[in-house]
């Protein structure tokens, strides 16, 4: 879903939807600046994956992201890893929440989105691509 905030087209998603590249490029060539995903990765994913999935989609887009991210304990044994993250469209971590509570705030400056994409415009440069699954080829 794409929404307009105070002048910024955002990308709405949440949690898992993270690790599908093409949903967030799809939101830029759609024109979101924001890419907005709150989440509850686990713990275990969460140190391997949080940081560097956020990171990409905001380097890949040239956009910002804004990932608020549940900590702490679940009802079962889970853990949630926390983390909130607010990345740049250079894939600059500017604001990270930890894993407590609390608040994450930074400016965004919507200039940096075309800046970003002037200096890689590769949403520009994208083309379809076409790849069989092995398992079909083998048919």
């Amino acid at each position: 879903m794409l929404a307009v905030a105070e002048g910024a087209v955002i990308g709405l998603t949440i949690c898992y939807d993270l690790r599908f590249a093409a949903l967030y490029r799809a939101y830029a060539q759609a024109g979101a600046q924001v890419l907005a995903i709150p989440a509850a990765f686990t713990r275990i994913t969460g140190e391997a994956h949080w940081h560097v999935l956020n990171r990409a989609r905001a380097i890949e887009n040239g956009a910002f992201v804004i990932a608020p991210c549940q900590h702490g304990k679940l009802t079962g044994g889970g853990e949630c890893f926390g983390h909130s993250l607010i990345v740049d469209p250079w894939g600059k971590v500017l604001a990270d929440g930890g894993e407590g509570e609390g608040f994450v705030a930074a400016d965004i400056d919507l200039a940096l989105v075309a800046a970003a994409r002037g200096r890689i415009p590769s949403l520009t440069h994208d083309r379809p691509f076409a790849l069989s699954r092995r398992a079909e080829a083998a048919e």
